[in-house]
């Protein structure tokens, strides 16, 4: 998928613009976010819940490689294979060359957020493969031609107008003015896609490493037919989706899908162990496991970023984030966006080239609260600003220039005593008029006026009125 970090101002300037995507992100926190504190209060224990979900992260995380080699040895005991993909170049090619070495026309796809990292759907199509993406919001973007706006729902930003129109040019179908015809279309379409299928590709909410069980989690029915109907199932997940247990697996599962909806289950679960048995009447001949790194041993061997991994991709941190709820999903340019993307996306990608994402955060600490897991988003957030400017622990991205970094220490000088903060202050009430006189846009402040005006240094500082 095309990284496109570098364009956060940009494009979080253009979202701020548009009218429409500013009404749709207006139902975010309503909604999801309210669904969400809904949940969580009706149920018993919320707090201990998620302190259980935290430990049982912390320590798979810490024992990756131990839970990693389980899962692998159980999916192979259950009639499956297993690949270790370094980078999604690898993941690609291994899915590529299997579906042209098995004669796959037609592949259709559940949601991964690890196949949008890949940009699988254009490779497949590259090989002469057709590739459709069933679940409904995906579908969508994926005849817009655009990525996921949300973790949860895909096409949100998307009205209903907006999808008629896409429906009309795209499927030729009659302009229908009503949802539930829009989502009869969209059946219609996909239903010739799922029995055509060779292959089904999903993603995993979890991998139970002692039974080498697939988990999804979904509510359109689509993740059940993509694992039970093609002869051949292809499921792709990043590494850290691994659990120890079934019964630690049932824990995560309630964390994750009341902070996802507000639901106390979503409509299906599904659980997916090896290839069809002998006595099953339905499933693949064939199941296929892509285990992805694709830079996360970077934020596995960061203390300071390994929490990261903890994440459920449950999208409460977005709906809680008042940055996100502004400028939306396309702004991050990647496949991961809001507080969690602003830690992951930079990390995956390249750090230089996404110095913008750390700093698209006003550190409110909403999206820590929203967690189910209560990861410190903003504590990475801070630390990852600290290395943009000072290089500790990794030097080839810093981007804090010279004159910033001398700015930076005039300003610790200052602030260090009573006696440098006035010297200071006399000094910048004498050099205000002449910054008005430059003008601000020739102002070494340019960043901040131009949306901003400077508040003028009083000539009398508090001190001296609290004394009189």
């Amino acid at each position: 998928m095309q990284v496109k970090t570098k364009q956060f101002n940009e494009a979080a300037s253009s979202a701020l613009e548009d009218e429409k995507i500013q009404a749709n992100l207006l139902g975010l926190y309503g909604g999801f976010h309210q669904a969400r504190l809904d949940a969580s209060a009706a149920t018993t224990d919320w707090d201990k819940l998620q302190d259980r979900g935290r430990a049982i992260k912390a320590h798979t995380i810490d024992n990756l490689d131990i839970y990693l080699r389980m899962a692998e040895e159980n999916v192979r005991k259950a009639g499956g294979k297993v690949f270790f993909a370094r980078d999604s170049e690898e993941a690609t090619r291994y899915v590529t060359d299997l579906a042209t070495a098995k004669g796959v026309k037609t592949v259709v796809k559940s949601k991964s957020m690890v196949s949008e990292e890949m940009g699988l759907n254009e490779r497949l199509e590259e090989a002469g493969i057709e590739s459709v993406e069933t679940d409904l919001g995906e579908y969508i973007i994926q005849l817009a031609g655009e990525a996921p706006f949300h973790i949860i729902a895909p096409a949100i930003h998307k009205s209903r107008e907006d999808v008629s129109e896409l429906f009309e040019d795209k499927l030729n179908s009659p302009r229908y003015t009503g949802i539930n015809d829009l989502a009869q279309e969209a059946r219609r379409q996909l239903r010739e896609k799922f029995i055509a299928a060779d292959m089904g590709i999903t993603g995993a909410n979890f991998i139970v490493a002692e039974t080498g069980t697939l988990v999804l989690v979904t509510n359109e029915g689509n993740g059940r037919m993509c694992t039970s109907m093609p002869r051949i199932h292809v499921a792709i997940t990043g590494m850290e989706k691994v659990v120890p247990s079934i019964e630690d697996m049932g824990i995560m599962l309630r964390l994750l899908i009341r902070s996802a909806t507000g639901q106390r289950i979503s409509s299906y679960v599904t659980a997916v162990t090896g290839p069809r048995g002998q006595d099953d009447e339905d499933g693949p001949e064939e199941f296929h496991l892509v285990i992805v790194d694709n830079g996360r041993s970077k934020l596995l061997a960061d203390p300071d970023l390994r929490e990261a991994l903890y994440c459920l991709r449950c999208g409460a941190c977005l709906n809680a984030c008042p940055v996100y709820r502004k400028v939306g999903g396309h702004s991050y340019g990647w496949v991961y966006p809001g507080p969690i993307g602003a830690i992951v996306s930079p990390m995956l990608t390249n750090l230089s080239d996404a110095k913008d994402l750390p700093y698209a955060s006003s550190l409110c600490g909403a999206c820590k609260e929203a967690c189910p897991v209560k990861i410190n988003l903003p504590r990475m957030l801070l630390y990852l600003r600290r290395q943009l400017a000072e290089g500790d622990n990794y030097p080839q991205h810093r981007t804090s220039t010279t004159k910033e970094r001398l700015a930076m220490k005039a300003w610790r000088i200052a602030a260090s005593s009573p006696l440098t903060m006035a010297l200071a202050n006399k000094v910048g009430r004498l050099a205000q008029p002449l910054l008005s006189a430059v003008g601000t846009s020739s102002s070494p402040l340019t960043g901040w006026t131009r949306h901003r005006a400077i508040p003028r240094i009083s000539a009398r500082p508090f001190r001296k009125r609290w004394k009189s």
